[in-house]
This record gives structure tokens, C-alpha cells and sequence, in this order.
């Protein structure tokens, strides 16, 4: 923590949350926004439902690779400059998509945009550590997860009215928009939370040396596979959105929000539960409690898929109340992540993404084009994803009981 962090912000907690969330949001605003386009952009470029499902692969993976570097830069150079350049990189991207007149081009700045928008993701998460204490950053990581669950609900709104009345490319003129008032916000009031103390030295050999510190630490690994993958049971639905709610629930572009409000309901009501429970119980109570839900539900939405035809009046609620469960543990999850290495907190949140975001990307191209066209393979789909989360965090509670088990009331 940064031992001068009561200087640097002196507006409400939840006036940071609300910014760090506007940073997070980019990333799920990338993806969501032109989802409801999907048959559109196909038509116009003359692409296969296959290559369209190659732009957000080649998104998710341009996220995971430079997740490598975005933690170790702020660790170096600050956080400020690595969100500011990020952003600028993501707006000309944006832009360039807009542009795009062949598949090929919006695969490209689809990539450009996963390099850059991981910074505001793996950043927001440091700054978070940085200026609050253990109990304190779960409400605030909490709040900032309330926050960014209003931009998935909003995004495919705005994308399909978008769609509708503008066309695909304003789609991207709008995120190249949202880039320049995001970068022009944080210019102006995000401040620099790393204090030059703790600064490290960028190079390559001590790059190297911090991801095999991290790599050969089980519980390291073992923690960011508990947070990542499970989150793939709910983002395997976002990526199958198209043939999911338009080909096997019958729903139009513009009904696709209901999928992503739910959702996002079930997110923010899990984030503040989160936040509420900061300081009352033992961190490893409500990681179990998390995947509790996680596990009843996904099995309810298993049987149910098996046994009745997909139907919007009871298909959405199972992956609403997933990502209830989901966001319950995951601030929890994240910040025992940190905490593991406090002299290198940018890089262990890099990291974590990392994984997170390609096993993303391994979903995104590989296992949703194989599951998109049956409801039933979605289901087991989720449900196998999800455990891999919770065989990771059994095999870490077993192993070393101890973390987690303490309330702290700071």
C-alpha cells in the first residue's frame, strides 16, 4: 500500500471506484457493443460465422499476450502513463475497425484492441491495492465491479440501436468515442498511486525472474485459475450470444439486452453482497459460499437443457444467478492473488489476467464454435469450466488451509 495514499485522493471512495470501473469497462464494451452486429458485419464483408468468431479470438488473445507486460510497465514506469498510453492505443484501434473494408483488416484492429485495453483492467486492480488496506479494497474492488456490470447491460443496447439505425461501423466510431473521454477523464483526475519506493526495475532478466517467482508458486496458480476460469461458464454464453439467443431462443437483436441485464443483475448483486460481507467473514467462507451457487445452479441448468426445450422464460436465470455466484467470490479471490506478492502487485494482476484472458481467448476460438449449435453442450460446457475453478480452489484449501482464513476488519 502506498504509505502516502490519504494525500492522493481526497474525493469519495466511490468516486475512484467509479473511475477505475470506466477503466475495466473497455473490455467488456469491446466485445458487447458489436455482438447484436454480428449477422450484419458478416454480410457486409462477406464473412463466415467462423471469422467472425475470429475477431473476438483474436481480441481475447491480444489481451492475454499483452496482459504480460502492462503489470510489469506500471510496476516500472507508474500507473498513470500505462493506462493513458493503453487508452490512446485503444482509440486509434477502434478506429481503424471502423474503417476496416475486409474481414481480415477488422480482425487485425480487433487484435490491436485486446493488446491495449487489458492496462486499464490489470492497472485499476494495483491502484485499488495501492491506496486501501485488505478489508477496504474488497468494498472498493466490490463497488468497482457494481459499477462495471452497468456497461455489458448498456453496451448491446446502444450497439443494436446502433446497428439498426446507423450501421456496423458506428459501432466502432462510438468505442473511439468512449476512448477519447476516457482518456481525457484519467489525464485529468487519475492520480499516480505507485509510490516511487516501490518502483521496480524494468528489464527483461528481472521480467523473467518475476514470472517464474509467480509460475512456480502453486498457489499463485492455483488461485488465478479459482478466479479465471470459472468466469468462462458465464462468458462462454456472451460469446455464443448470437446463435445462442438468436438461433436457438428465437430473439431478435435488439431483445439481446434482456440476456445482458439479467446477467449483469446477477453481477452486481453479487459484487455488493461481496462488499457487504468485507470484514464479517472469513475470505475463504465466501469463496465456498460462491462456488456453492455455482455448482447447484449449473447443475439445475444441466438437467434442465436435458430434459426441456431452450425457452427465453426460463433459459436466461441460470447463467444470471451464475454470475451472482461468480462475482460473490471472485473480489475475494483477486485481492488473496495480490496479496501474495505486495512488492509486485502489478505483475501478479498481469499474470492472473493472463490466464484468465486465454483461457478466454482457448473459449472464444476453439470450444464455442464447437458448442454454439446445441444448448445441451452449452450447458456441459459451462458446467465443466466451472469446475475447474473448483477443483483448483479445493486442492488450495486442502493444501494450505490457512489462506483466507482470517477476517480483516481494516
Amino acid at each position: 500500500m502506498n504509505p502516502e495514499a490519504g494525500k492522493l485522493w481526497r474525493a469519495p471512495r466511490w468516486a475512484l471506484a467509479l473511475l477505475l470501473s470506466l477503466l475495466g469497462m473497455l473490455g467488456p464494451f469491446s466485445i458487447d457493443t458489436y455482438i447484436p452486429a454480428f449477422s450484419g458485419i458478416a454480410r457486409s464483408l462477406g464473412a463466415s460465422p467462423v471469422e467472425m468468431q475470429q475477431t473476438l479470438s483474436a481480441y481475447l488473445f491480444g489481451f492475454a499476450f499483452m496482459n504480460l507486460f502492462h503489470g510489469a510497465l506500471a510496476d516500472s514506469f507508474g500507473r498513470r502513463p500505462v493506462v493513458l498510453w493503453g487508452i490512446a492505443a485503444f482509440t486509434l484501434a477502434s478506429a481503424g475497425c471502423a474503417l476496416s473494408q475486409t474481414i481480415g483488416q477488422l480482425v487485425f484492429f480487433r487484435g490491436l484492441q485486446g493488446l491495449s485495453t487489458g492496462a486499464g483492467i490489470v492497472v485499476s486492480r494495483a491502484v485499488i491495492r495501492d491506496m486501501f488496506p485488505p478489508a477496504q479494497a474488497q468494498k472498493v474492488m466490490s463497488q468497482v465491479t457494481i459499477y462495471f456490470g452497468v456497461a455489458p447491460a448498456i453496451a448491446p443496447i446502444i450497439g443494436g440501436w446502433l446497428f439498426v439505425h446507423a450501421g456496423w461501423h458506428s459501432i466502432f466510431w462510438f468505442l473511439t468515442a468512449v476512448g477519447v473521454a476516457l482518456w481525457v477523464a484519467n489525464f485529468r483526475l487519475l492520480p499516480e498511486t505507485l509510490h516511487v519506493t516501490q518502483r521496480q526495475p524494468f528489464n527483461v532478466r528481472h521480467l523473467m525472474h518475476g514470472y517464474w517467482e509467480l509460475c512456480s508458486n502453486p498457489r499463485f496458480l492455483l488461485l488465478a485459475l479459482a478466479s479465471g476460469i470459472p468466469f468462462n461458464g458465464m462468458f462462454l454464453y456472451v460469446l455464443c450470444a448470437p446463435e445462442f439467443l438468436g438461433t436457438h431462443l428465437g430473439l431478435t437483436p435488439t431483445q439481446f439486452f434482456w440476456f445482458f441485464l439479467l446477467t449483469i443483475a446477477g453481477i452486481m448483486g453479487g459484487s455488493w453482497a461481496s462488499g457487504r460481507l468485507a470484514g464479517r467473514i472469513a475470505p475463504k467462507r465466501q469463496i465456498r459460499n460462491g462456488f456453492v451457487i455455482m455448482v447447484l445452479v449449473s447443475l439445475a441448468n444441466v438437467a434442465a437443457n436435458l430434459t426441456f426445450a431452450a425457452h427465453p422464460s426460463w433459459a436466461l436465470l441460470p447463467i444470471a444467478v451464475f454470475g451472482f455466484g461468480w462475482a460473490l467470490m471472485v473480489p475475494v479471490v483477486t485481492l488473496l492473488v495480490l496479496d501474495l506478492y505486495p512488492h509486485r502487485r502489478g505483475l501478479a494482476s498481469s499474470l492472473q489476467a493472463v490466464i484468465g484472458s486465454t483461457a478466454n481467448g482457448i473459449v472464444a476460438g476453439v470450444i464455442a464454435p464447437l458448442v454454439m449449435h446445441s444448448t445441451r453442450a452449452l450447458a456441459v460446457s459451462s458446467l465443466l469450466m466451472m469446475s475447474v475453478g473448483l477443483v483448483a480452489w479445493i486442492y488450495m484449501h486442502r493444501r494450505w488451509p490457512e489462506i483466507g482464513r482470517a477476517v480483516s476488519h481494516n
